[in-house]
């Protein structure tokens, strides 16, 4: 399987403007710019396209891993917070939420741990990856 995206940039760093539009076209020439990626302007930035991937990989990789061990999640929800420090990504950091039937804190925590370890973003990411977890 392989999926893409692809990037369109115009004009220098700062003052450009580019878009992104990926092969499903849920990003369909969706705006970034420096200020979208470096203060507050509008459109999307990687950082946060790579927080929402992390998220998305590591919440689905959890509902696998609990159905492996004979759980099924009501609700898994997953915050992914990006850190980006001189220019380079430094850590990711996720923040579960989840009501699962009939499981123990030890079996949700060592869970994650796999989840957290095992899903293919989390395996592409070079970083410090985290997280905490609450079963709710």
């Amino acid at each position: 399987m392989t999926r893409n995206a692809t990037a369109v940039w115009n004009g220098t760093g700062k003052e450009g403007t580019g878009h992104l539009t990926t092969q499903s076209t849920t990003l369909n020439k969706t705006q970034y710019s420096f200020n979208s990626r470096f203060a507050e302007g509008v459109g999307t930035n990687p950082e946060e396209l790579a927080a929402a991937a992390h998220a998305g990989c590591f919440t689905m990789k959890l509902s696998f891993v609990l159905n492996a061990a004979g759980f099924t999640a009501d609700e898994l929800s997953t915050k992914c917070e990006i850190t980006l420090d001189n220019g380079a990504i430094t850590s990711s950091h996720l923040i579960v939420t989840a009501k699962v039937p009939g499981i123990s804190k030890e079996q949700f925590d060592a869970s994650v741990k796999d989840a957290e370890a095992n899903c293919p973003i989390s395996k592409l990411f070079n970083t410090k990856i985290t997280a905490d977890a609450t079963l709710a």
